[in-house]
Parts: C-alpha cells; structure tokens; sequence
C-alpha cells in the first residue's frame, strides 16, 4: 500500500467529518482537504478539527476547500473518506463525482455507520471497489479509539491487511473487521440494549419510568453513563435512525427490542430531540437562585418532572462492595438479592454478554471483538469480563436459563457461545465504579 501523505475528506463540515479530519492530520501527519459545500462552512470545520485535538501545529495540515474544487484535490488524494448524512441515494451521488477524478490507485472509505458497504462501492469500477470498505470511526474519534472495518465482496485481501495495519499503527485505532451487516457490530449491541432498557422503561413507568431504569443500571452495571442518558446525549433522531434500520435489515432473536418506544417518537415529533435541542428524555431547568436541576420525562403525562432519588437496597450493597475492590462479594450481593431491581440489573447483564456474543458470532471474526468494540467504542465493560464476573461460563449460562427469555434461549446455541475457552480482552473490574 503507497503511503498515505493526502487525503480528502467530503463532508468535512459535519461532527464526523471533521473530528476525522483532525485524526488524519494529528496521528497521520496528512494533508487533508476538508471539503463543504460552501466556502464558510468549510472554513468552520477546519477550526472544528483543529479543536478536537486541541493542537495548533495542525491547523497548517488543514485546508478548506468546496465541491468545486474536487476535480483539482482528488487527482493528488491518496485516500478519499467519504463521510455525508446517512443516506444512501446521496452517498451515492457522492461517489459518482469521486469516481471521475481520482486516481486506479486511490482509496476510498464511508464513514457509514450502517449502509451496506458492498452496494455503495457499486458506482466505483472494480479496480477502486477492491480498495473500498466501510471505516467507522466512533464518536468523539479523538478520545474513543474503536475503528470498525468493513470489506466489499470483492476488497483485495492483502491490501485489505495493510490497510488495517495503517489503521491501527498509525492513526492508533483499536481496529476490528466486521462482515457487512445492518449496523457492523458496536452499534448493534450497544443500540440493542439501550432501546430495550427504554422499552422497559415504558413498561415500569409507573414506577418512575425513565430514570427508575437509569438508576438501576447506573455506572455500577459497567457503563460510565446510565443507558438513557446515553440516548439522549447520541440524540433521539440519531438513535431513531440507527434502530430503524437494524430493525428493518436484522432479524435475529433479539428484533423486536429495537422497536422505538412511543414516548420517544412524541419526544421527536416536538422537535425535543435530547441535549443538542436542550429537552429530550431529560433536561436541565435554572432556579432563580442561577442553580440548575435535572428533570426527566415523564412517560405517564408525557411532561417533565425532577428527577427522583431512589433508594435501592441492592446498589448500597453492590457498591460497598466495588468500593473496596471485593469484585465477588458485589456480584454474589447481586445475585441473591431477590428484589425486582436487582434482578431487572442483573437480566439486562446477562442479556448484554448473550446479544455481544451471538452477534460477534454472527458478524465478527471473533468473540473477543466484542469486548474491543464495547470498551474502545462504547467505553462498556467487556461482554466477556461481565461475564467473568459473574461468575464464569457455566454460572452465567444457569443464570441465563434463569433469567433469559426462553424463546430467545431457543433461538442460539448457548454451549457455543458461552464457554471456559473465552478470555476477556480487558480487565472487566475498571468498569464497574461505585458511584452510581
């Protein structure tokens, strides 16, 4: 593979384009031409990229350009990354104008975070969709180091392995080949579980709905932000999208829980899309005193209220626990608590290494690819250290046929996917913090 000295990034002006922009010039030490559709916006995201990794010796590396200029930059372009709104009659469009201009021996990536890869590289001839994949990068991609790379059908095998070592050495991505399928791998799980827990939000609401599941897989379940919370920072339409299309392009035993709850698309249609608008599942009001509080949708009314503080018998033990590194006690604690808290948490762990697995089986080349892509793209404890710590393969599987949906039992071979031969990437016990 020649080496990567330019690249054009098309699309530069939105948060992916130029948070990759800055990655190029940063890491890769690139020239990169940031292209907009106008001239302004362009010139926006240069200064947007060089924030992003608050270096000023990039800025030099960063150059603004328009639609216009491509016949001029592309030629020079020894990597194009193509990085528009998420639609695919538009990536396409953009990948004809690319096609005309650069070089046989170019390449070209889609920041896609779920398109099929193989269909987009259709308008490219044969000679460029064998160095044309899928390359999703997570958000911020300065902080989170996950890079999910995706081939063609007809993507050049050797090259594709150089093309991965230059990720990973030196742009330092945590890189891990996925098979072009709805979502790629990270988002497939991490989505599934956070529409799911906002499905059963709407189940539990008079109990307090939204924030009563929040508070029962808070940081102390192996995430650094409650699940919904989480939601609302990605954004309802963003989190729309990405479960739409999983539910219209997956069908495996998990389907239905990327079924958008009700409330969520009420919330949408107000145009309350979570914190970029200021209200979403959640928002910050100021007192007159100039403090400020948290409230939280109520699902029942469909109207904001505080936030509640709930008392869980179960956290006070766990986290009493984790606060003195006793990682067995915490889960052992959790496993014979009987209340309906504990065992809402302690389902939506084992569901979470199951969904990790099955689906690592079904897209990844790996088991442990799910650990990577939850730890570098999601910041999650790995699906494997989860299970280690709850006690190993043949606990977590009796625990499993305990509190695992039957049906969904039916429909994997658990033997297969949860076993004494998986070995976590990362140390699980990092993950799980004793502050809720």
């Amino acid at each position: 593979m020649r080496e990567i000295k330019t690249v054009t990034v098309v699309g530069a002006n939105g948060t992916m384009g130029y948070s990759v922009s800055g990655v190029f010039a940063s890491f890769g030490n690139c020239k990169v031409y940031m292209v907009a559709r106008k001239q302004e916006a362009a010139d926006k995201a240069v200064l947007d990229a060089a924030g992003t990794v608050k270096a000023d010796s990039v800025s030099k590396r960063l150059i603004a350009k328009t639609y216009e200029d491509l016949p001029e930059i592309l030629p020079e372009s020894d990597l194009v990354f193509e990085s528009v709104a998420e639609n695919i009659q538009l990536k396409k469009e953009i990948n004809e104008k690319i096609a005309q201009y650069v070089r046989d021996d170019v390449i070209v990536a889609t920041g896609t975070s779920g398109l099929s890869i193989d269909e987009l590289s259709k308008t490219y001839p044969e000679k460029i969709r064998s160095r044309y994949t899928g390359t999703h990068f997570f958000n911020p991609p300065y902080q989170l180091q996950l890079c999910e790379v995706i081939p063609t059908s007809v993507t050049d095998k050797a090259w594709l392995k150089e093309y991965k070592d230059y990720l990973q050495k030196v742009l330092r991505r945590a890189v891990v080949e996925i098979k072009d399928e709805a979502g790629f791998l990270g988002n497939r799980i991490g989505f599934q579980l956070m529409n799911e827990v906002m499905q059963y939000a709407e189940t539990h609401k008079d109990k307090g709905g939204i924030d009563y599941m929040d508070a029962i897989l808070g940081s102390f379940s192996g995430r650094a932000m409650p699940p919904i919370v989480t939601v609302d920072f990605v954004g309802l339409d963003v989190h729309k999208a990405i479960v739409d299309n999983l539910y219209a392009k997956t069908n495996d035993y998990a389907h239905e829980t990327y079924v958008l709850p009700k409330y969520a698309q009420a919330q949408i249609d107000k145009g309350e899309m979570g914190v970029k608008t200021g209200a979403g599942l959640y928002k910050s009001i100021k007192n007159e005193d100039g403090s400020k509080k948290r409230q939280v949708l109520d699902i029942a009314t469909g109207s904001f209220r505080d936030m509640k503080k709930y008392d869980f018998p179960f956290v006070k033990n766990l986290t009493a626990a984790l606060k003195i590194s006793d990682y067995k006690g915490a889960f052992d604690s959790l496993k014979a608590d009987g209340s309906l808290e504990a065992k809402l948490c302690l389902t939506f762990m084992l569901k979470y290494v199951l969904y990790s697995l099955a689906t690592a089986d079904a897209v990844a080349e790996k088991p442990g690819d799910a650990d990577i892509c939850m730890v570098t793209g999601f910041n999650w404890a790995p699906p494997i250290g989860v299970m280690v710590a709850l006690g190993g393969a043949a606990e977590t599987k009796k625990l499993m046929k305990e509190y695992i949906e039957a049906d969904w039992l039916k429909k994997v071979d658990l033997d297969k996917l949860v076993n004494d031969n998986l070995k976590p990437e990362y140390d699980y016990r990092r993950y799980f913090r004793a502050g809720r």
